[in-house]
């Protein structure tokens, strides 16, 4: 298998003829081969034709044939070997030691999804037998289970190539739910997307699936980005990404004809609650802890820990004397992409222009000309940041904000003052209880997973994992896009009433052919 710059339109590999796009190395400028032409509106609409029509035999293929076509993609992954591993590294400048940990993630996604398709409970299926005898009124006998939305639109992440990606948790958890997928590959990971397309493809053939089960689209703007999401065939859209990008997207998606939910992952700045009792005991080892979250793999995690609050006091000032030391003893490191590098600077260079915000530690110069991220380090009141909110914007890279509180008062308002996030930190020892006990439910409400004694970067993916939080940390709060439950993004319930048994959908028959645990009259029924 080789990168040859095609789309791939169902079990088509297509030129595209709208411009030429290359992806770069980040790490040396250098422009990579081969080239790819971009797509055009014709291409979008050919890709979600496809879609539409694979969509009814997709969903009715046994839950056995589903999984087992996610774990086909899982090992085709795994059989790209050195090939893909080479491609990420030269397309995203990270290290391969990243890039093999993600890969590994990416193939354990697709197994989770292929396990939870083979188990079934997200049928959610439901009985209430008919009861004719019944007064005043007889009742129907009605029964649910959910079912997928019909296609769904994936938009490819710059922070992640493999596991927020082609075949990463928005894709897998749809073709889970029973929805081809129509993906958009990122313009900096051009030949990662073509290889695990194909990889895909592949696996589609082999498991003699409809082509239109998977389409992967090359472009940007109007062509491609915007006539994806606004196909009528499209039913709902995947997103990770920046917040401008995301709320056109959800703008776009609410003004079709038929509105369809955009679940947007974009923007968060994850605050760090430091609790006296816990900086008293162990400031230098939380300082540490903190700058190793803040710069790794650059600061480009979407939970990487923005703003940290604490006290003022000796114990904050030894935590902060800690932290500068920390700063300085890390290198800058290749970023992304030009953008998001250029985005960072921008963002650092905000924050050292605000009278009200010092600069107080710095890692390693960049080179000249180079993408590298600084690490930085910046120090602010709880007064000034409560008076600023373009601090509560995110800078997106290996910087923090530490925020000095005069009181618990302060501190607790700068809880009540944040709005969604991702995650929430709590440091704190058991003499910090009572006020963990104020800040939590404050906590509860903004974000969508709380941690105590950790830091957020590092996202398990597995059944209880929740990535998501309100607005502007996503698009929808009721849902996640990491772990078993983001598959509800793409179900929708059905009740079927008083049908004939012949009819009945086999989750939902006397006999349980697929051996599920079921709810029966409002009664849990295990098998």
């Amino acid at each position: 298998m080789k990168v040859t710059g095609e789309m791939l339109i169902g079990a088509r590999a297509v030129r595209g003829s709208d411009g030429t796009l290359y992806a770069v190395n980040p790490a040396t400028g250098e422009q990579l081969e081969p080239s790819f032409g971009g797509g055009s509106a014709a291409n979008v609409d050919a890709a979600c034709r496809l879609a539409e029509e694979a969509f009814d035999p997709f969903r009715a293929l046994s839950l056995e044939k589903r999984a087992a076509f996610l774990e086909a993609i899982a090992q085709g992954i795994l059989d790209l070997g050195e090939l893909l591993v080479e491609r990420v590294l030269s397309e995203s400048g990270l290290p391969r030691g990243r890039v093999e940990g993600e890969r590994a993630r990416t193939v354990a996604q697709l197994r989770l999804f292929a396990s939870l398709a083979r188990e079934g409970r997200w049928l959610c299926a439901t009985l209430d037998r008919a009861m004719p005898d019944r007064k005043p009124a007889p009742r129907s006998d009605l029964r649910a289970q959910k079912i997928p939305v019909g296609p769904v639109a994936v938009y490819s992440a710059s922070n992640f190539p493999l596991a927020f990606s082609i075949a990463g948790g928005d894709t897998a958890a749809a073709l889970a739910a029973g929805c081809p997928v129509v993906a958009k590959s990122h313009s900096s990971h051009l030949g990662t997307a073509e290889l695990v397309g194909r990889v895909i493809q592949k696996a589609i053939a082999d498991c003699a699936l409809p082509e239109g089960v998977f389409s992967l689209l090359v472009g940007s703007g109007s062509s491609v980005g915007e006539a994806l999401v606004q196909h009528p065939a499209i039913r709902a859209v995947g997103f990770t990404g920046s917040r401008k990008v995301g709320r056109t997207l959800v703008a776009l998606a609410a003004a079709r004809e038929v509105p369809i939910p955009v679940y947007a992952e974009m923007s968060s700045i994850n605050p760090v609650f430091l609790l006296p009792s816990a900086l008293a005991q162990r400031a230098e080892s939380i300082a540490q802890g903190l700058v190793d979250s803040v710069t790794l793999g650059t600061g480009q995690f979407c939970t990487k820990p923005g703003i940290v609050i604490a006290l003022a006091g000796p114990d904050f000032d030894r935590f902060q004397y800690a932290a500068q030391s920390c700063v300085q003893a890390k290198s800058a490191t290749t970023m992304l992409n030009s953008g998001i590098h250029r985005a960072y600077c921008h963002g650092a260079a905000q924050w050292g222009a605000d009278s009200g915000v010092r600069a107080i530690s710095a890692g390693g110069e960049p080179q000249t000309g180079s993408f590298a991220g600084q690490p930085m380090l910046f120090a602010t009141t709880a007064q000034h940041f409560l008076a600023s909110p373009n601090l509560l914007e995110e800078v997106f890279g290996p910087a923090a904000l530490l925020i000095e509180c005069a009181s618990v008062e302060e501190l607790i308002a700068i809880a009540e003052y944040l709005n969604g996030q991702l995650t929430a930190t709590l440091h704190l020892a058991e003499q910090d209880t009572a006020l963990a006990r104020t800040l939590l439910p404050l906590l509860e409400r903004r974000a969508g997973r709380i941690i105590v004694n950790g830091f957020p970067t590092g996202v398990e993916v597995c059944y209880a994992m929740v990535h998501g939080g309100p607005s502007p940390a996503t698009s929808d709060s009721r849902v996640t896009s990491v772990g078993a439950m983001s598959i509800e993004r793409f179900l929708r319930p059905v009740c079927y009433q008083d049908f004939p048994a012949a009819l009945l959908p086999e989750s939902l028959q006397d006999e349980n052919p697929l051996h599920l645990s079921r709810l029966i009259e409002g009664k849990l029924q295990l098998t």
